[in-house]
């Protein structure tokens, strides 16, 4: 049973990947809003019903990885080691999650189309918002829980490293750097904030 499980586990994955895949090139050729979840699930050849089995609506395939990040940060909260100052473990939250962005958003080109498609489609900015949001929150209030932080001082180291990779990464993107350049950019921002 549990190499079945594996296997369904790999088949899954491998959806997802295709799904992802064939709307990047989709937006990429035709523009996000020209692009429907058919034409999305026709490239990836599955049905529209196996695209709903692995995103509620069209923009999720753009935020496709980004809840998988989140909770690689709230592991490493959890999980940190009696004494382990604060800013290390955001620090190694953060770069666990720049690490995660480099395999499955920098090289298949879904960042950068995430960046520029919010720029361009106020539905989606919004949605990039909402979600950045809501991880730091979570986040902040994971901290605040584990160290027994108020939450206001919680929320303010939380956001100072978000908000650094954050920035970090849209600049690389801007500069159209490479997904190591983009990824080191990421490291970078972490060094800076931790020293400060």
């Amino acid at each position: 049973m549990e190499h079945q499980d594996g296997l369904r586990e790999r088949k899954k994955r491998r959806t997802r990947r295709a799904l992802v895949e064939a709307a990047v090139r989709l937006f990429e050729e035709n523009g996000y809003d020209e692009t429907t979840v058919a034409d999305i699930a026709a490239a990836a050849e599955v049905s529209t019903r196996t695209f709903f089995l692995h995103f509620a609506a069209k923009e999720d395939v753009l935020f496709a990885h980004a809840g998988g990040r989140v909770d690689l940060a709230l592991e490493v909260v959890a999980r940190r080691a009696p004494g382990t100052p604060v800013d290390d473990a955001l620090a190694e939250a953060m770069e666990l999650m720049a690490d995660d962005a480099l395999g499955n958003d920098l090289e298949t080109g879904l960042a950068a189309l995430r960046v520029r498609l919010a720029a361009a489609v106020p539905a989606l900015q919004a949605r990039l918002l909402h979600r950045v949001v809501t991880a730091q929150a979570d986040l902040a209030e994971a901290v605040a829980r584990a160290y027994g932080l108020d939450p206001v001082e919680a929320a303010a180291r939380v956001g100072a490293f978000l908000g650094a990779v954050n920035a970090a990464t849209l600049a690389a993107l801007r500069q159209d750097a490479s997904p190591e350049r983009v990824r080191a950019a990421m490291h970078r921002a972490i060094g800076l904030t931790r020293r400060s």
